[in-house]
């Protein structure tokens, strides 16, 4: 399942370093604009204890987490939607990804210049979201006359729900507001907007880039945006890129522990990072767990059985015939499949089984 976020935002506000504290590709950074101008891709592991601690008991040949694709975009300036900067090629970045990741600097630094010389989060974050709804508006209006001659004349029913849909679209775009506020009433306006591909209706995270003093708490610059974050419903994320990058050069577990240990965090910002990615699309994981490997899998919340064994092999949804379940907590407690099998903790499940986060699968299929 290739799943994508893309990093964007201002230049100069840390994007590529965090992109490399994220991926082991290299992305080039710079003090100076569009430094990065071919976006950087960088496959991820999603961190998951639970893996470790199958493969003490099962003793796999190996472990394979799961992953997400994250890229660094070129920065954005005003008047990308009209061609300025990498304009349009950036936007066209933006529409391939799945959800945002939106870096806004919230440090001082005089030796790192800020395109719009001076930082301000929030009139950061407004002009990259003014020109995405720029785009998003051509979209719309390139489709109105078409879709609305459709709707009227031959009574097309999937052109009148796309109608209003556009509909909605446009009256909040045009009050300077995200196509993610617009509430949809059904599936048929679900799929219609799909067609769209607006980029203001992909989830956003805001990643706020502290100096090493504020990675603990925040400062005032991140209290404004978390004040956006909630009226928006989008999540925030406090990270320092500069410590983020100290901790991508130590070479053991032991070594980064200590280091988070002294400076009073729990976990790195790059991992806490991934898993909110993660959260933002929501998406959940199923485990499988074997001599060969122990294995975690991908899955969109609220799929069922089928759906889940197809993301093994599309043989596997075809011919399902049931899937039998272990919870991993009975697992870890009872030591083996067969012990749980004897508990009576193995479940057998249909077709209509709701998969939770963290269920040890094993599919029975035929074709």
């Amino acid at each position: 399942m290739a799943l994508k976020c893309g990093i964007i935002g201002l230049p100069n506000v840390g994007k590529s370093t965090l992109f490399n504290c994220l991926s082991s590709a290299k992305a080039q950074s710079a003090n100076f604009p569009f430094c990065t101008i071919e976006p950087n891709l960088g496959v991820i592991t999603v961190p998951d204890k639970r893996l470790n601690e199958l493969a003490e008991l099962v003793h796999p040949e190996k472990i394979i987490p799961t992953t997400v694709d994250i890229v660094d975009i070129a920065g954005l300036v005003k008047g990308a939607s009209k061609g300025e900067g990498l304009g349009n090629k950036f936007l066209g970045n933006i529409r391939e990804c799945d959800a945002i990741l939106h870096v806004l600097r919230c440090f001082e630094n005089d030796n790192i210049v800020h395109v719009e010389n001076g930082v301000d989060p929030i009139r950061d974050k407004e002009i990259v979201d003014t020109e995405l709804q720029i785009k998003d508006l051509e979209t719309i209006e390139s489709r109105f006359s078409k879709t609305e001659k459709q709707a009227k004349t031959n009574g097309d029913r999937e052109a009148k729900v796309l109608l209003e849909v556009m509909k909605k679209y446009r009256d909040v775009l045009v009050q300077g507001k995200n196509a993610r506020e617009v509430v949809l009433e059904s599936k048929e306006e679900i799929n219609a907007a799909k067609e769209l591909f607006l980029l203001t209706t992909k989830p956003v995270l805001y990643v706020c880039n502290v100096d090493e003093q504020s990675a603990k708490d925040g400062n005032a610059y991140t209290q404004k945006v978390q004040e956006i974050a909630k009226k928006e419903g989008a999540g925030i994320l406090i990270v320092a890129s500069k410590i983020e990058s100290d901790i991508a050069e130590l070479e053991t577990y032991e070594e980064k522990e200590m280091f988070l240990e002294e400076l009073g965090l729990e976990e790195s910002g790059v991992n806490r990072l991934i898993k909110e990615a993660y959260r933002l699309l929501k998406l959940k994981t199923f485990l499988t767990a074997g001599s060969d490997e122990v294995r975690a899998w991908t899955f969109h919340e609220g799929w069922k059985a089928p759906q889940c064994a197809g993301v093994i092999h599309t043989d596997f949804e075809k011919g399902f015939i049931r899937a039998e379940v272990i919870k991993y907590d009975d697992f870890i407690t009872l030591k083996s499949e067969a012990a749980c099998k004897e508990a009576g903790k193995m479940n057998v499940e249909g077709k209509e089984y709701v998969v939770h986060d963290g269920d040890i699968m094993h599919f029975r299929f035929n074709v």
